[in-house]
This record gives C-alpha cells, structure tokens and sequence, in this order.
C-alpha cells in the first residue's frame, strides 16, 4: 500500500474571515456538490450525454481559489469544469442548459460538459485534452502583461488561474509553459488539483517526482502545496500568489492535495480505489470540514447555512427546469459561432 502524504498543517482557527466571506465561500461550495449531484441524477436519467466528469470533493480548491480572484480576471478550466464555471459566476442555469446540449447553455449547446466558455465571465474554457488548456491560459497571462507594459494599459493588471490534475503536470506542454511563464514573470497561477489518480492511474506510479509543487524550483518559480480539503487554506495562499502576480512578482505554482468522491467520469465503475482510501478521503469531506469551522467559531448561525441548503437545492431544481424548456440549436445553425463574428 501506498504511504499517503501528510497534508500540510495550516492554522485554520487562527485565520480571520468575516460573517459574510463566511457564507460566500460556504454557498459556492455547496452549490458545486448541489450541481454535481444533480449531474449524476440527469446523466443516468438519459439528459445528458458523452462524458461527464464531477467534481465532487474538491469544491475548496475551486472556491478558495476563484473567490480569492476579482470578477474580471480570467480562470481556464479541463474537463471537469462544472463548478469552475460556476465559481466563476457562470449562471447554474446556463451550465446546466449547456449540459442539456441547449441553445440556452453558456456555449449554445455546441460544447457540452468538457468545452464550457463565457466571454462575459472571463471563463476561457473546459479542455477536453489533457493539459490543452495551459498553453491558453499562459497566453492569456501573457496578452495582460503585453497590454500593461507594451501598450501602456494600466488597467490591465489581470491574474490568470489554470485548473489541471496531476497527470497534466507529467505532461510537456506544462513543463514548457511553465518556463515561459517563468522567464517573462506572467500573471498567472497554475493550480494542479492532485486528486491521486489521472483517470485509472495512480499518481505514484506515474511520476518520478510526486511532490509537483517541487517542479517550480527548477524554473524559478514559487511553488507551494496546499490542503485541497481545506478551502480556507486554498484561499490563503491563493491570496498570496495573486498579489504577487499582480504586483509583476511572476507565476506561483500551487498543488492542491485533493480527491474526487466519484469515478474519473460518470461512465467509470472505480473498481480500481482502494475501499479504505475512499473512506479516508471522504472523512475529509471540505463542506462539512468548513460547516464545522463556521459554527464551532461562531461566525454563522447553523439556520443560515440551512437556509442556503434549500436556496441552493431550489436554484438547481430551477435550473434543471430552465435547461428541459429550453431550445435545441438548430440544424440550419450548424456552422455557426465557428468566427468571432458570432
């Protein structure tokens, strides 16, 4: 058996949050299992077709994260980007009606789950490809340093947060984009999402330096590891890294150690996990770790996280229904939003 890494240690007590930063991190969390669940309901009902990855159980990475960013800064996404879009403040309705494969959907039904995308929440995409979407955001990151320094934009001060799991990080494209990034100090954070497995594949027996974190020191890169079951812990050093992107310190790379409660995709019978890791991992669970956190420091009274509960469950019921009433695209519109025209 695989001896598990310790978690770091982070003094989750002692960090300072508000009643309201409170309740945001919380409902964005719950939102995320709330659509996720919803997902595996609509996909084994026949609503949903092609693969469809969840997220389930590392909701404090993408919360920590995207809440630690502005709205007008960009995040990129892989497959499982249900609930990036979502923390990003992709409406649930029109994540679920793209889902739906709905004219409604935030990609007109043309992408599905693996390909979501909103220009108007600088969400730059879901990538079906194994680390396909580093080299976009690192060019995003690039294109906000260019404006600043090359054009005299000094609005465009942007920071760029990279989703990708751990099998993207043995893969070239990240080892190349990240000594760009390096080498031209990008605004960027390239979060790895280590989960344990890429799709059936232990990470342990895939790289010959489990530690990723470690990889930044060969670029000159801050690199940091992180607790991905603890979003207070993600929001810290998320906080961290954006400034320092912000003020033209250069890219951090951040390993979040996380793990999915389901299979790779709704069509994997995850025979392969150990039944002892499962539980382990479960125990961990980051909603009901943060839940605690919030009573135990009396910063919200349990009413109102049951209040959110329901406005949560009555949000996806809501969006469930917006995305069957919706329209398919149609066939005479096969072509379309191909260019930038459309």
């Amino acid at each position: 058996m695989v001896q598990e890494r310790v978690l770091p240690k982070f003094p989750t007590p002692t960090i300072k949050i508000t009643h309201d930063e409170g309740l945001i991190l919380y409902e964005d969390m719950v939102l995320g299992r709330a659509f996720e669940d919803k997902c595996a309901e609509m996909y084994y009902r026949g609503k949903m077709f092609g693969f469809v990855h969840l997220y389930n159980g590392q909701e404090a990475v993408s919360t920590g994260i995207a809440k630690a960013m502005r709205p007008d800064d960009f995040i990129c996404s892989t497959y499982r980007d249900h609930v990036h879009a979502l923390s990003a403040g992709v409406p649930a309705r029109q994540v679920m009606a793209e889902l739906f494969g709905k004219e409604t959907g935030c990609s007109k039904g043309r992408g599905g789950s693996m390909h979501l995308f909103s220009s108007e929440h600088n969400l730059i995409g879901g990538f079906a490809f194994v680390a396909e979407g580093i080299p976009v955001a690192t060019g995003v990151a690039f294109q906000s340093r260019y404006r600043r320094e090359a054009m005299g934009d000094a609005a465009s001060d942007h920071v760029t947060a990279c989703f990708f799991g751990d099998g993207a990080s043995n893969n070239g494209q990240f080892f190349e984009c990240l000594n760009m990034a390096s080498l031209w100090k990008l605004p960027i954070l390239f979060v790895v999402e280590n989960n344990k497995w890429a799709i059936g594949m232990a990470h342990e027996r895939a790289s010959s330096e489990t530690e990723i974190y470690k990889k930044a020191k060969v670029f000159g890169m801050e690199g940091v590891e992180v607790d991905g079951m603890d979003v207070l812990a993600v929001r810290e050093v998320a906080q961290t890294a954006i400034a320092r992107a912000r003020a033209g310190e250069g890219p951090t790379l951040i390993e979040a150690l996380t793990y999915r409660f389901r299979g790779h995709s709704l069509a994997d019978p995850d025979e392969l996990r150990s039944a002892a890791e499962k539980e382990e991992w479960l125990a961990r669970d980051p909603i009901t770790k943060f839940k605690s956190y919030l009573v135990d420091q009396k910063l919200v009274k349990e009413q109102e996280l049951l209040d959110i509960d329901r406005k949560i469950q009555t949000l996806i019921e809501e969006a469930v229904q917006f995305a069957e009433e919706s329209p398919d695209p149609k066939p005479e519109d096969l072509y379309r939003y191909i260019f930038v025209d459309d």
